[in-house]
């Protein structure tokens, strides 16, 4: 069921005059988690009310915009679109500071649901897309770590340097660490936003140290749709990839990573995995009645009323 955009929230999206059809894109012609080239084209627009259009991979169910701006365009977007954007969507600022207060809250949860699987003698942190570094200096606090924040939004990461971190602008796919390696590397409320998951979740594993561990959540994609009952509504221009778990942990154990616990946000929508370096596994994929039974019911849900109509 596609949902009618309420008029007030369509005028503060419209003033900020924002062509999101005019920005440069590119097309994806292969699927970023198998390789396959079949695609299934759902849906058109996005929660703006932006022409953007979510494909599915026909082999694997990976959801992704498809086209999509460029590394660049992106680049300009979360310099001077996003926050004004997501701002005017909640009708409410949401900026580098208001957004401090839920960040600790979130930082405090996710250190705790962490603590049972860090070894001791960890020492250096890397915070992938760590916004203002709110998380990354609580974790770093908890456990006694040394943090770096790359983000690619400019006015974030000046908050993240404020708090002693060191910082990187830019996108993770794009900067070279070096031979730096990290014991702990987070990826909070961020793959979704990436360009490149396959590619960014081998480069982790290769910056991981042998006793490492990763902290990834992703927003569950089935539990986004279904809360609305609306393709459309979990569909944004700020998110080029939509995760489900069989997808998520497709990646993880494709790009060499073990599962050590899963949670379930309180919030009904994230879900979270602490993880450590294992074996790639390179063929692995969600089976294949499942993407069935993914796709089936996203046509459901385009067009049967939802359930409490």
């Amino acid at each position: 069921m596609q949902a009618a955009i309420p008029s007030d929230r369509r005028e503060r999206i419209a003033a900020l005059r924002f062509d999101y059809a005019a920005q440069p894109c590119e097309a994806l012609s292969s699927c970023n988690l198998c390789g396959a080239t079949r695609f299934v084209v759902l849906g058109h627009r996005d929660r703006y009310g932006f022409p953007a259009q979510a494909h599915a991979c026909g082999r694997c169910g990976l959801v992704f915009l498809n086209p999509r701006l460029t590394p660049d365009a992106y680049g300009r977007f979360y310099e001077h679109v996003y926050r004004p954007l997501v701002s005017a969507f909640h009708g409410r600022l949401i900026d580098a500071r208001t957004i401090q207060d839920e960040q600790r809250d979130y930082a405090a949860d996710r250190a705790g649901f962490m603590r049972p699987f860090m070894p001791p003698g960890l020492t250096t942190l890397l915070d992938i897309g760590g916004s203002t570094g709110v998380v990354s200096a609580h974790v770093a606090g908890t456990f006694g770590l040394k943090g770096t924040v790359i983000d690619p939004a400019p006015l974030e990461v000046a908050e993240a340097r404020r708090v002693g971190l060191e910082t990187v602008t830019g996108l993770v796919e794009q900067h070279d660490f070096g031979g730096r390696r990290f014991d702990v590397v987070l990826i909070c409320q961020t793959v979704d936003h990436l360009l490149d998951v396959a590619g960014t979740l081998r480069r982790v594993r290769e910056l991981l140290t042998a006793q490492g561990r990763l902290f990834i959540d992703i927003v569950d994609f089935r539990a986004a749709y279904l809360r609305h009952w609306s393709l459309e509504e979990a569909v944004k221009i700020d998110h080029p990839y939509y995760l489900t778990e069989a997808t998520m942990t497709a990646y993880l154990r494709r790009a060499g990573f073990e599962v050590l616990r899963t949670d379930y946000a309180a919030d009904h929508l994230h879900v979270s995995y602490m993880c450590g370096p294992a074996d790639p596994e390179p063929d692995a994929l969600p089976p294949g009645d499942e993407v069935a039974a993914l796709l089936r019911e996203i046509r459901l849900v385009q067009n049967a009323p939802g359930p409490r109509a």
